[in-house]
């Protein structure tokens, strides 16, 4: 039976991995087929040993993969995934073929092999693949299919079975010397090495000061215009011969590079001396240099490239860039959106090119179509470039789309029409001018401009720079037309400073590029890592740049230090260069991990049963078990331990990082104080730490209780300044009989240096009873996280000031009570910051402060701030990334009622007891129910989040995003 034949019985089912991608494919394919959806992974490598089967135990309970037995991997369902599972088993017994529709890359092919090996089909099986989704290319598809690729689904489990060892093994390294709940991984430490390493280079980093001078240039014409101006600006290139340092002739010591001898470093004072010398100078045009100017298109869009350019000219992170361009590619608008290749189908290229005619005329397209060939080692699979799907491209006007997803169609339909466009051509022209000072040296002056005759696919796309004062390749630098000798006159001479600026932070878009050069990991990877660095705090972002954390220099520390070659830069290119070989069949995979894992001398003639099985020599691996095996050598404080100055220290301790000079006298401790939490590290220096560490941080006593005459004393915590009392030595600490002291935050209108005795036995009164209303209910007044209010029962009010606290009576807490609550809605506050105008929304964005902290709003969408996020010091950009990630999760879902779900958990009972009866006769009946009222809690809560989850929770499988 033909896969695309109808039958008059029957039904196909295909499966794909998200419901929006089913929604669209089902109105393609029409009656006779039955679209569902995995929701991303069915089955992987358990997360944690609960999820473990009772008969495996030890280590391969511990990592989920048999490593004595060729690294088997223990996979299991989800268990948010099991009444999906049953549902696509049920679909499956009613239908006579089955279709497994998953992405075309590696991960889509394992999660088709996993379907396949869970769902344990009987009927005739066809792997459909696609990389656009339209009704054609759907339709030939169907008709075209292929068997599952079983080389590609094995590339994939080696790569998941190996970030699972490195991640299993390396992070409770982590949590032992450094910090609970750390993670290393295969990419995401190197990831984090690069930031941290160019952080390094910023706090080493001296500024070297240099001047030059700048003229601007008369012609002595009086028919100037635009083409041909009257005058043009040079700056000073040479005196003497000898050329005149700029920014790139030092180094990051702020010293000449050595070599630079015949180089002229300006001082401020031999700059204006020259300047002076100058003022009556007679210049002439010394040279006149053209030639000729040509800049052929930008290559279609891959994945790096569409996120760099999406960061650059959207203001979007790598994250935001691939949730759009997973709902565009879903819904039928754009080609598959991770993709290693630059090359366009004939299809694409004709579409492209008769939009170059229609919308520009015949003028701009070249009588060949351009091609472009792949510049990343290993392209993944066969997939096009990023463009618009279809073999007629949609102009962004007759998609329909807006907001995000609207501007990034559109800057995936300008990139690929451009692509398919005429070269600019133009001139760039060269100026240098003479004269002679007045101390008899001689100068000369450096003019470049660039004119552009024909703009060619300039017309429809020019592409942005990571660097804010790069020149894009569409501007223009028009001089004046001379000619070798014509005297020029000096308008005007001034001299000019600058200072060499440290190397810039990465942005994401930079480390995108970073990673892609280098060859770590898989392009298509890279959102998920930079995503993951950032949730764990490893990174946080000031602006666009991405800053290292102290924890993050803590880290890195350790495995530069212990486990050198894991974060090596090279190892991890060839790692990958390792996994594409196996991939391509040219390695095998069960050796080359027992050479990762165990190193090149586990069993006679390891490495020579390698290196025939296609692993290489085993020049760049081994011995990872041995490596997280002795720690005794890792010294903990040490590898958390940075010095600022001869007597201060910088330590990385479980509750954050801390400044801490030691003491005078042995044995007692030294001073400490902590250290803001988005400090950049670079900004930290020996002045800001004295200063953190002469501001009060001790424990300052206040006096004795007179009612306990326990000590009160003042503190400075982590969440601020707070007063409390010392308990009696004796008092239990632990256990049913432990005390804990009396704790109570300072008001805002208190400091540490002013709070009395008095203040704090008020403030450790609260809450205070206000009084009863008439029914005998308590109203107290209390201090809480989000301000003071009144509490009766459940019932809270908030309060205007602190003060109230003391002050406010009953009459006036009943007056308060007698009011509807405003729920939020009372006087508005005035925002904390305005931040300009939403790109999607258009309307003005604020920073506000709510009840549960500072949020963003543009009066329709509200984000509250991320713990990395500060009032003061977000950007623009950052505001508008929260209001558009908080659209693309769409609105909160209410809780399913109660009531329903019992019947339904009834009718599981008897089902399950069934079931535990023919299965299991032995069990006791106790147990049988208790069994499936479990089963039954986890299945509906299963089908909950499995309600929620998308296609982009593929991500979430690997241990590295």
């Amino acid at each position: 039976m033909s896969p695309s034949s109808e039958t008059a019985h029957g039904q196909r089912l295909v499966i794909v991995e998200s419901p929006a991608k089913a929604k669209t494919i089902k109105g393609y394919l029409g009656p006779g087929y039955i679209v569902e959806a995995s929701v991303g992974h069915i089955r992987d490598l358990p997360s944690t040993a609960a999820e473990v089967p009772d008969k495996y135990t030890g280590e391969v309970r511990r990592l989920g993969v048999d490593v004595d037995h060729d690294f088997a991997p223990i996979y299991v369902v989800n268990a948010d995934k099991k009444s999906q599972v049953s549902k696509l088993k049920s679909l499956l017994a009613e239908s006579d073929e089955l279709f497994l529709a998953t992405d075309e890359d590696r991960e889509g092919e394992a999660i088709a092999w996993h379907l396949q090996q869970v769902l344990k089909p009987k009927v005739p099986v066809h792997r459909m693949v696609f990389h656009e989704i339209t009704k054609t290319a759907i339709q030939e598809a169907v008709a075209n299919p292929r068997e599952l690729n079983q080389r590609l689904v094995d590339a994939q489990e080696t790569r998941r079975i190996l970030d699972r060892l490195y991640g299993f093994e390396v992070s409770p390294v982590l949590w032992k010397k450094v910090m609970p709940k750390l993670s290393a991984g295969r990419v995401q430490s190197v990831a984090t090495r690069l930031v941290v390493e160019r952080e390094r280079e910023r706090m080493a980093f001296r500024t070297a000061s240099y001047w030059d001078l700048v003229g601007t240039f008369g012609t002595g014409r009086t028919s100037a215009d635009a083409a041909n101006p009257e005058t043009f600006g040079a700056r000073l290139a040479s005196v003497d011969g000898k050329r005149i340092a700029s920014g790139r002739d030092f180094g990051s010591d702020g010293r000449l590079k050595a070599g630079s001898t015949n180089t002229l470093h300006l001082d401020e004072q031999a700059a204006r001396q020259l300047a002076a010398a100058l003022a009556q100078t007679a210049f002439s045009v010394r040279s006149v240099e053209a030639k000729p100017y040509r800049r052929s298109p930008y290559a279609p869009f891959r994945t790096t490239t569409l996120q760099q350019e999406a960061s650059r000219k959207l203001g979007f992170g790598a994250k935001r860039t691939m949730q759009v361009a997973q709902k565009l590619y879903e819904n039928g608008f754009i080609t598959y959106m991770r993709t290693d290749s630059t090359t366009l189908s004939d299809t694409a290229i004709a579409a492209a090119r008769a939009q170059v005619t229609q919308l520009y005329g015949a003028d701009y397209l070249p009588d060949a179509p351009r091609t472009y060939a792949s510049k990343v080692k290993n392209a993944q699979e066969a997939h096009e470039a990023v463009r618009p799907s279809g073999d007629r491209f949609r102009t962004p006007a007759e998609t329909g789309l807006s907001g995000d997803d609207f501007r990034l169609y559109e800057l995936i339909w300008m990139r690929t029409v451009a692509s398919q466009m005429k070269d600019a051509v133009g001139q760039s022209v060269t100026v240098r001018v003479g004269g002679a000072s007045a101390d008899g040296r001689d100068v000369e002056f450096s003019a470049s401009g660039k004119i552009i005759t024909f703009h060619g696919f300039l017309k429809a796309y020019v592409e942005g720079a990571d660097d804010p004062n790069a020149e894009l390749d569409d501007r223009e630098r028009r001089l004046p037309q001379v000619a070798q000798g014509d005297p020029l006159a000096a308008d005007r001479i001034t001299p000019e400073g600058h200072a060499t600026k440290p190397p810039a932070r990465y942005t994401e878009a930079s480390l995108v590029k970073e990673l892609e050069d280098r060859e770590i990991g898989r392009p298509s990877t890279y959102a998920s890592i930079i995503d993951t660095i950032i949730q764990r705090r490893y990174v946080f972002k000031k602006g666009t740049a991405l800053v290292p954390s102290f924890l993050s220099f803590a880290v890195v520390n350790l495995l530069e230090k212990h486990f050198g070659r894991l974060v090596d830069y090279d190892f991890t290119a060839k790692m990958e260069d390792d996994l594409d070989r196996i991939a391509a069949g040219e390695a095998q995979s069960v050796p080359w991990l027992k050479r990762f894992y165990f190193g090149e001398g586990e069993g006679e003639g390891a490495a020579g049963a390698a290196a025939e099985a296609g692993n290489g020599d085993g020049d760049h691996l081994g011995g990872l078990k041995e490596l997280v095996t002795d720690l005794g050598a890792i010294d903990a404080r040490e590898i958390s331990s940075f010095r600022i100055s001869e007597d201060i220290t910088l330590r990385v301790g479980r509750y954050g990082p801390y400044v801490e000079r030691a003491s005078a006298v042995e044995g007692e401790p030294g001073q400490r104080a902590d250290i803001p939490d988005e400090l950049p590290p670079d900004e930290l220096t020996v002045e800001l730490a004295e200063e953190l560490l002469a501001k009060p941080s001790g424990d300052f006593e206040l006096g004795p209780d007179p009612v306990t005459g326990n000590m009160l004393v003042a503190k400075d915590g982590r969440y601020g300044p707070y007063v409390t009392e010392i308990l009696p030595e004796g008092t239990p600490k632990t256990g049913k009989n432990a005390v804990k002291p009396r704790t109570a935050s300072l008001f805002k209108t208190m400091s540490l240096d002013t709070v009395t005795l008095e203040d704090a036995l008020r403030l450790l009164s609260l809450p205070r009873v206000v009084g009863t209303d008439a029914e005998g209910a308590e109203i107290t007044a209390q201090n809480g996280r989000y301000g003071p209010y009144l509490k009766r029962g459940t019932d809270s009010r908030s309060l205007t000031s602190e003060d109230q606290l003391f002050t406010i009576t009953l009459e006036e807490a009943l007056a308060i009570y007698a009011q509807p609550k405003q729920r939020g809605r009372a006087a508005a506050a005035p925002p904390l910051k305005e931040l300009g105008t939403d790109p999607v929304s258009e309307r003005p964005v604020v920073v506000k402060d709510g009840r549960f902290g500072p949020y963003v709003t543009d009066g329709e969408t509200n984000a509250t701030l991320r713990k990395d996020d500060d009032v003061e010091t977000i950007t623009p950009e950052r505001g508008y990334e929260l209001l558009a990630e908080k659209r693309a999760r769409g609105p909160v879902k209410k809780a399913a009622k109660k009531a329903p779900a019992k019947k339904a958990a009834a009718k599981k009972t008897t089902t399950t007891k069934t079931a535990a009866t023919k299965t299991a006769a032995k069990k006791t009946a106790a147990k049988k129910t208790a069994t499936a009222k479990t089963t039954t809690a986890k299945k509906t809560a299963a089908k909950k989040a499995a309600a929620g989850k998308t296609a982009a929770g593929k991500a979430a499988a690997t241990d590295e995003g």
